[in-house]
């Protein structure tokens, strides 16, 4: 089974971006990024409300990283320390050798590569940090955006799940898409 420790936090550049801690600082961005219809419609999540809904996505960032459970960076751009999405590792399973990948971005930024870079190196990291087998992607079915992305970073189509997720009142379908670590 996996040991994970995520002490010290691993902020990191890559070509354009830094990914860094999320921050209390950045709750008027995660309240920007959790209360936007357009950034959450494929995410079966309530919308934020309130800025203490946002400071509590902080929090549960922060207990996840804490207890060694799940990472999350703060996306941002070299020459600008503000957070415009967020990504990392969720619902690791140290058992399994496998976690769960996950990311959002304002729309400002979509269709820029940002998000293709970032998964880059959150796989690399993955892999050869967490020393994990696999690593998947949940993602609704009619979110091509997320599927054309994943496919440039090597994920291939695994399953395809009817029905599956129940939210707001109706049963939603879910497609997985997986990366072994053929390293």
């Amino acid at each position: 089974m996996l040991t994970i420790d995520f002490t010290p936090f691993p902020n990191v550049e890559t070509e354009r971006l830094q990914l860094r801690r999320v921050v209390k600082e950045d709750v008027n961005e995660i309240f920007a990024l959790r209360s936007n219809e357009q950034t959450m419609k494929y995410i079966p999540r309530p919308l934020a409300k309130t800025k203490e809904d946002a400071l509590g996505h902080i929090a549960m960032i922060d207990e996840k990283i804490e207890n060694n459970e799940g990472i999350n960076w703060a996306i941002t751009l070299k020459n600008s320390p503000k957070l415009i999405g967020i990504i990392g590792h969720y619902r690791i399973k140290p058992e399994h050798y496998r976690a769960e990948i996950g990311y959002m971005l304002l729309p400002k930024y979509h269709g820029k590569g940002i998000i293709t870079e970032a998964i880059n190196y959150v796989v690399n990291y993955g892999f050869e940090i967490m020393k994990l087998h696999s690593i998947e992607a949940i993602i609704d079915p009619e979110n091509f955006a997320s599927a054309k992305v994943l496919q440039k970073n090597g994920f291939v189509k695994e399953a395809h799940l009817k029905e599956n997720e129940y939210f707001e009142g109706r049963f939603l379908d879910t497609v997985i898409y997986s990366i072994l670590n053929n390293r």
